[in-house]
C-alpha cells in the first residue's frame, strides 16, 4: 500500500533542488522569483482539509502577486477540499483536474541485445551543450527559456545524474535519475522529434534500470505526466501503484494540461 504522505515528500525533496520552500501551518509555498515562469517551482501546495480557506487563498495570492508570480495551487486530496475548491472559484482561480499516475518498478532486467547503433553516456562539461539541446527542444518541459536555467540547476546538484542517449553517434534523448535518500525518481526522459518511434528511450530506460540495480537502490520511481505516458512506462516494468487525483488551482496563465500541449 502507497502512502499518499511518502509520496509528496520524495515530490517535496525534488521540487526543494530547484525552489525553495515556505512551510506554513496548512501545507507548503513553493517559489523561484528568478524563474516566474517555470511552473513546476512556483506552487502552493495543500494535502489537507484546511480551515479559514479565504484567509489562505488571500495570503497565497499576495505571496505570490508581491513577487510577480501569477499564483497557483496544487490540491491533494481533491474531494475533501470543496469548501476550498469553492472559495477559489469564487476568486476567479481557474480549476482543472489531473489524474497524475505513479509508477514503481519491479526491479526486473530486461535481456536484450546491445544496439551497435546506440550508445550511452553520462553528461558532463564535455557533452553538456548535446544534452541541453534536446532538454530546451521540448515544449513539455517548457522550451528554453524554463529549461535552460532548471537545467543547469540540476546538473550541478549532487541528487541528479544525467544521461545521453546517440544514435548513430548523434546525440537524440536524455533522461536523468534523481536520488533521494536510497530511493530514485527517474525524471526528464525526452527525445528529439524527428528521432522518435526507433526504440530510442526502451533502451535509455532500461540502462537506467541497471544502474539502479547497481547502486543498490531501494526503488526507481517514475511519475508520468498523463496516462498515455504511463501506458508507455508499464512496457518497461513500471507498475502502476496510485492514481492521484489533483486540482490545479490558477489566477493566469496557462493550465498545466495546455503547457503539455493537451
Amino acid at each position: 500500500m502507497i502512502n499518499l504522505k511518502d509520496v509528496i515528500l520524495l515530490e517535496f525533496a525534488y521540487l526543494e533542488t530547484f525552489t525553495k520552500r515556505l512551510e506554513t501551518s496548512w501545507g507548503s509555498i513553493f517559489y523561484n522569483e528568478s524563474q516566474p515562469n517555470y511552473y513546476n517551482a512556483n506552487h502552493a501546495h495543500i494535502s489537507d482539509a484546511i480551515d479559514n480557506p479565504k484567509l489562505i487563498v488571500d495570503e497565497v495570492k499576495n505571496f505570490y502577486q508581491s513577487r510577480k508570480i501569477i499564483p497557483r495551487f496544487y490540491i491533494y486530496n481533491l474531494d475533501d477540499q470543496q469548501e476550498l475548491v469553492e472559495h477559489l472559484k469564487m476568486d476567479q482561480f481557474d480549476l482543472e483536474e489531473l489524474i497524475s499516475p505513479v509508477q514503481l518498478w519491479d526491479h526486473k532486467l530486461l535481456e536484450k541485445e546491445k544496439r551497435k547503433d546506440i550508445s550511452i553516456e553520462l553528461v558532463t562539461k564535455e557533452n553538456y551543450s548535446d544534452a541541453l539541446h534536446i532538454e530546451c527542444s521540448i515544449t513539455e518541459f517548457g522550451g528554453i527559456a524554463v529549461r535552460e536555467k532548471a537545467f543547469e540547476v540540476e546538473f550541478n546538484h549532487p541528487s541528479y545524474i544525467y544521461y545521453l542517449l546517440r544514435y548513430k553517434g548523434v546525440a537524440c534523448a536524455t533522461a536523468c535519475i534523481f536520488i533521494n535518500d536510497n530511493q530514485a525518481r527517474m525524471e526528464s526522459v525526452a527525445t528529439l522529434e524527428e528521432y522518435r518511434g526507433r526504440g530510442l528511450i526502451g533502451e535509455l530506460i532500461r540502462y537506467i534500470q541497471t544502474e539502479v540495480a547497481k547502486k543498490g537502490l531501494e526503488n526507481l520511481w517514475v511519475f508520468p505526466i498523463n496516462e498515455k505516458i504511463e501506458k508507455v512506462y508499464q512496457k518497461y516494468g513500471f507498475k502502476t501503484v496510485a492514481k492521484l487525483k489533483v486540482g490545479h488551482a490558477f489566477i493566469g496563465g496557462k493550465s498545466i494540461k495546455e503547457i503539455q500541449g493537451y
